[in-house]
């Protein structure tokens, strides 16, 4: 057949399909292993986060000798990192745990945030959209209300604001659930947000009505509700973790689910996925991490926003690339932050729920005029 001539046995109008490994014209340039080089980068941030959580503080510490400390702790590793007793017990049991503490939360809340994102399909969503905040905060002033009328006795526990914070957070996400279900089996997700604003606004009134009472418990509700991670040892950081492996678990394995779910419920439907199943799953998943870290940490706003949007605009819109990383870098990013509430008004300690909403106000600005504009 002479070249050009047009292959008779190929149907009209139907290009030729191209050859396996080439790359289409029309498609972007991608460089090779990126999702690679940003799994490292990942790992990276919470390498640094750890040794400079670490090192930085009132007393400050070498980070080199503070990274070979570290590395004493696994086993087989014997390296001389020239701290004195007192200083390896500062970086062991004081400041270690708060810092694994700290990547702890922050991959649980940069984890919820964006699968949130992905369930809602809101770019604005967030691990406190379906009330937690609200109903953990309610919860722990009524313990701590309770305990001051008890002579203390109630919150000298050890577990009880944890445990406080962490029954309102999930007690406020199943009556949510059961507003958002009320009038049908498959309701929107505008339901649920919805259902999530009526109970963050009941359990708001109600803890008002607590504090307005009991003005004398303010400050010591308040210093929780601001976000802290001083935990003494490694009891906070057991209690979490349990939490932290479930979620983790849950919510990576149905990553792949969000992608499917962001094109719609019919078509959602037509590849065999079951929509609302699959996003209550995923719902419930990441409310009971965002619950153990609410107990844990208290109030740390805009890590589910902040880290999850960054993660996007960098490394692509994909949710099996989204979740893993929001994980690595929300950790990272509450572990530094940490840092800087910390060491900024030393010796003082700025609330870390302060220096979040300070770094996260812009950015959410940022985000409405993106999102505007990507309307327009």
């Amino acid at each position: 057949m002479p070249a050009g001539t047009p292959d008779a046995s190929r149907p009209a109008g139907r290009l030729p399909r191209p050859r396996r490994g080439a790359a289409r014209a029309d498609a972007p340039a991608r460089p090779a292993g990126l999702r690679t080089r940003w799994l490292l980068a990942g790992l990276v941030a919470v390498l640094v986060a750890l040794v400079a959580g670490v090192s930085f503080g009132p007393v400050s510490l070498p980070p080199g000798s503070v990274a070979a400390e570290l590395l004493n702790l696994l086993p087989g590793v014997h390296l001389d990192s020239g701290l004195t007793e007192r200083e390896v017990a500062i970086v062991t049991e004081l400041r270690l745990p708060r810092v694994v503490l700290g990547l702890l939360v922050g991959a649980l809340l940069a984890l919820a945030g964006g699968c949130y994102q992905g369930v809602f399909r809101n770019p604005l969503a967030d691990p406190y959209l379906l009330g937690v905040a609200a109903g953990a905060g309610f919860a722990v002033t009524v313990a701590i209300v309770l305990g001051a009328g008890a002579g203390g006795a109630l919150t000298g526990l050890p577990v009880t604001i944890p445990l406080a914070a962490f029954v309102g957070s999930l007690g406020a996400v199943v009556l949510t659930y059961l507003l958002g279900v009320a009038g049908g089996r498959d309701r929107s997700p505008a339901a649920l947000i919805l259902a999530g604003v009526a109970v963050s606004a009941f359990f708001s009134a109600g803890q008002t009505y607590l504090l307005q009472q009991h003005s004398d418990n303010i400050q010591q509700v308040y210093s929780w509700l601001l976000g802290r991670l001083a935990t003494a040892g490694w009891h906070d950081v057991l209690l979490v973790l349990p939490y932290f492996v479930l979620t983790a678990v849950v919510v990576l394995l149905h990553r792949r689910e969000l992608d499917v779910l962001s094109v719609g419920d019919d078509e959602a439907t037509s590849l065999g996925l079951h929509p609302q199943r699959s996003r209550y799953l995923l719902i419930v998943a990441a409310s009971l991490g965002t619950a153990a870290a609410v107990s844990a940490s208290g109030l740390i706003g805009f890590v589910g926003i902040i880290v999850p949007h960054t993660v996007r605009l960098l490394a692509g819109a994909s949710h099996r690339v989204i979740l893993p990383l929001s994980m690595l870098f929300g950790g990272a990013f509450l572990a530094l932050t940490d840092v800087v509430a910390r060491t900024a008004a030393a010796p003082a300690e700025i609330p870390i729920g302060v220096v979040t909403a300070v770094l996260g106000g812009p950015f959410f600005v940022l985000i409405l005029r993106t999102a505007r504009g990507v309307r327009a």
